[in-house]
């Protein structure tokens, strides 16, 4: 079976990742993998969430006040 082009990809750059170790200690390598961990949801999605919760409160606010 050929490979895909994504299949094609990832394995050119796990030989990349892996030849950039090569060489290296272990502390070289656990230095170089520590990065900051990336969000599961992207800020799109907060500021719609945000939005929603929060501009909800206003408008029940408002209603309420006003006696909509």
């Amino acid at each position: 079976m050929a490979q895909t082009l994504e299949q094609r990809r990832r394995n050119a750059k796990f030989a990349k990742d892996q030849e950039a170790k090569m060489g290296k200690s272990e502390d070289q390598l656990k230095k170089r993998t520590k990065e900051t961990p990336k969000s599961p949801i992207s800020m799109f999605w907060l500021v719609l969430l945000g939005f929603v919760v929060f501009g909800g409160l206003v408008f029940e606010l408002l209603s309420r006040f006003f006696g909509l």
